[in-house]
């Protein structure tokens, strides 16, 4: 799907050149996704605007042909199709290139129009309503309420609020939300620490469990504890009252840190509410009445092989004990009985063999397998002065994310997260991502719009109210400048389509370079008042899709550096 404009008409265009070139070579019958044309955006310039791979998807259909011989017919049928349609105008040329691209150039008229586009639209360009009322529910962070949130939970973080963010620019209805992990093994050694250090700072002498959650955080809460009790419990067996002190104190630090990373979450999901509702029995219930439950050993199995998973999955252990499971099928049937369409979960690498086991349970739910979408956020790995910062929540190790906020600030950190795709790993650099230089990524992107500022303020003259000459704007760098504005809705789209906001981010450090090169060559204020008025318009364009784009990515936007 596209936002309209240039891509629509381009879509058709191949859809209708395709259609009859299939018609005359008498085609077997196609599937659904061999026609759907999809566009990219060239990773070369001289390969064009736009590019389409559709001579490949729809290949088996060419009667023998080679992919690029398949291409080139497209092609010609395709400049037949151009020569009497709207586009005549707007596209100079179609070539194709190995191994069997069809590239569009669009014509130079074509270019200029995007800066009344973006002076017209302002905010809303990058915008559109594509997937108007489409609810989709984003569930990410959801870190086990025993510790403050780690690098690793603010790279989640990041990608999660800048993911929702992009859905939204295309007219997504998006529900952020945490599942909190508020009960089982994990929170029971929370209170069991809390206990142990509030019982030794009550001058209890005793060795501290040790599988117990050794991070000054502890102590932290322990001493909260004892200033708000005195000794009251020091004689206390039970957990319970500790657990859920300690769950209150971690869960309002973790809101905290959240916030002032600028990521704020719908709903906070309690897994203790949900098993308190009797949902999960119901959730289990539904797929016994399937004939997808067995009872072996004991326990009780989920027939999970049944939908592609290699192995049957426990879901109720011989003690009575639900494994992790059970609640999540029955969390998830909840977000389908909220509504939602679309899931889509962010988890850590350690999950990555839980994806088949999920996917087989909505599948026996009655829930298409493509309805739930799961990112598998890599890790961060930590460097202070070139060497590795090791972590462990439980041995007290780790960088929390407000001391990376705190040492690098705020836009820094959430660009470094976004720095690398979403599947691969991410070196996490404090030293270089503080810098001040142009060789930070935000430094140079967040430099260029507050330089384009600057000039504004300078001229007082950017506005479109009067006439400006778009056909001064000759040079290679002020061409290239306006190839890369008009790429932005269609870059948007991308992104939210591959649930990938790291396209957006190398979108903009290419908008921030061709801008960087223009002014490095060209006077935007020069002689010719009538050039300074093209260029001044053309320069303030690339403020407002730098700016929408940062805000997309949850940064700011510098006036001054």
């Amino acid at each position: 799907m596209y936002h309209g404009g240039i891509e629509k008409e381009v879509v058709l265009l191949v859809e209708s050149s395709l259609k009859k070139v299939l018609a005359d070579l008498k085609a077997p019958a196609a599937k659904p996704h061999e026609t759907v044309p999809a566009l990219e955006i060239p990773k070369e310039r001289s390969h064009g605007d736009i590019s389409t791979n559709i001579a490949m998807k729809s290949i088996r259909l060419s009667g023998g042909k080679s992919p690029v011989d398949f291409a080139q017919l497209l092609a010609e049928k395709m400049r037949d199709t151009l020569a009497l349609s709207s586009l005549k105008g707007d596209i100079e040329k179609i070539e194709v290139k190995p191994p069997g691209f069809i590239n569009f150039f669009l014509s130079s008229a074509c270019l200029y129009k995007v800066l009344l586009d973006i002076e017209r639209r302002q905010e809303d360009y990058g915008r559109t309503s594509v997937c108007r009322g489409k609810k989709i529910q984003l569930e990410f962070v959801s870190a086990n309420p025993t510790g403050p949130l780690t690098i690793a939970h603010g790279r989640q973080a990041a990608i999660g609020d800048s993911l929702a963010n992009i859905l939204a620019a295309i007219g997504c209805e998006v529900s952020r939300e945490y599942y909190v992990n508020d009960e089982g093994s994990q929170m029971n050694t929370l209170g069991s620490s809390i206990r142990q250090r509030y019982r030794g700072l009550c001058g209890v002498k005793e060795d501290f469990p040790p599988d117990g959650y050794k991070g000054t955080y502890v102590n932290d809460i322990a001493a909260d504890f004892k200033d708000k009790h005195g000794e009251k419990y020091i004689e206390e067996e039970d957990i319970k009252v500790f657990r859920a002190f300690g769950l209150k104190w971690i869960l309002d630090d973790i809101k905290k840190d959240l916030k002032d990373f600028g990521v704020k979450f719908d709903v906070w999901y309690s897994q203790e509410s949900l098993r308190k509702s009797g949902e999960i029995d119901k959730a289990l219930k539904l797929l016994d009445n399937k004939g997808y439950i067995f009872r072996s050993e004991g326990a009780t199995w989920f027939r999970s092989t049944k939908f592609g998973d290699d192995k049957d999955r426990v879901l109720i252990k011989s003690d009575g004990s639900y494994t992790y499971l059970a609640p999540d099928i029955a969390y998830h049937l909840d977000k389908y009985g909220r509504g939602f369409k679309s899931l889509i979960d962010i988890w850590g690498p350690d999950h990555h063999g839980y994806i088949p086991r999920m996917k087989a349970a909505i599948q026996a739910l009655g829930f298409g397998k493509d309805s739930l979408s799961v990112i598998i956020a890599q890790l961060a790995t930590l460097y202070r002065g070139g060497n590795v910062v090791k972590m462990s929540t439980r041995a007290g190790e780790f960088v929390t994310l407000r001391e990376v906020m705190d040492e690098v600030g705020r836009d820094a950190a959430r660009f470094a997260f976004l720095m690398r795709k979403v599947s691969s790993h991410l070196d996490f650099d404090l030293d270089k991502v503080k810098e001040q230089s142009m060789e930070n990524p935000v430094y140079y992107i967040q430099y260029a719009h507050a330089r384009i500022w600057s000039i504004l303020e300078f001229s007082k003259d950017a506005s479109l109210s009067s006439r400006f000459k778009s056909g001064l704007l000759k040079e290679a760098e002020e061409l290239w400048i306006l190839r890369i504005l008009r790429q932005f809705p269609l870059v948007v789209m991308i992104s939210a389509n591959s649930l990938e906001p790291y396209i957006v981010l190398q979108y903009l450090q290419d908008l921030a370079a061709a801008f960087h090169s223009f002014y490095n060559k060209h006077r935007v204020v020069c002689d010719d008042p009538d050039l300074s008025k093209a260029r001044l318009v053309l320069v303030n364009c690339v403020r407002i899709v730098l700016a929408n784009g940062l805000r997309t990515l949850g940064v700011s936007l510098p006036k001054k550096m």
